[in-house]
């Protein structure tokens, strides 16, 4: 089984097609208006539009008021929710779309967040503290006890010199990068984004696939 990979915080749309010729399943869309990643509904929409087909578009959202994620989602076609925050299964259930919970795996624990969160299409686990914001770049203990309940993204530090480790210790469904590509922080590098895929396509399992 092949490793997924999403680069998230994208802003651009030329950053969308670098990531998605460069091997890219998804991309992230940042709507948490704190972020140094963040874009609004147009730019979404212009990233969108440049996206090939068979790329998904992930819409990241924290602790927003519901009416927020249903202006997005009015305007945008995302493919999938991701809910950043300390949200309940039936706010990210209200949306009738399929989403990812993120865990802070510094001090968070995600044996609970699953149990919490039975719908949840995977878990997407980050090295940040629970409360915060992603994009750290944060690493967490990959060798941490992890639930086998959800699909596992790993995000979080990743970047092309670490991912095969994090692969290989974990085996997840998908990883998730975003200031380890970048020149600055919404500004994805091509030669990053490509060198960070050709990684992940490196490692056994993924070349061929």
């Amino acid at each position: 089984m092949r490793t997924r990979i999403k680069i998230c915080g994208v802003t651009r749309p030329e950053d969308a097609l670098a990531a998605a010729e460069a091997g890219a399943d998804a991309i992230g869309l940042v709507f948490h208006a704190a972020s140094p990643r963040a874009v609004d509904a147009a730019m979404a929409g212009r990233i969108i539009d440049r996206l090939p087909p068979l790329v998904a578009a992930v819409g990241l959202f924290m602790d927003a008021p519901r009416s927020r994620v249903v202006a997005v989602l009015d305007q945008v076609p995302l493919d999938l929710l991701q809910f950043h925050g300390n949200e309940p299964a039936d706010y990210c259930e209200s949306f009738h779309r399929r989403y990812i919970k993120s865990v802070g795996m510094a001090g968070g624990d995600a044996f609970a967040v699953a149990a919490a969160h039975p719908e949840a299409s995977a878990l997407l686990l980050d090295g940040h503290a629970p409360g915060d914001a992603g994009g750290s770049g944060q690493t967490f203990d990959w060798g941490s006890m992890l639930p086998d309940t959800h699909r596992i993204i790993v995000a979080g530090g990743l970047r092309a010199d670490n991912v095969a480790a994090a692969i290989k210790t974990i085996e997840p469904w998908g990883v998730d990068c975003s200031s380890g590509v970048e020149s600055a922080p919404g500004i994805k590098d091509r030669r990053q984004v490509a060198a960070f895929c050709q990684e992940v396509y490196r490692v056994k399992g993924n070349a061929g696939q």
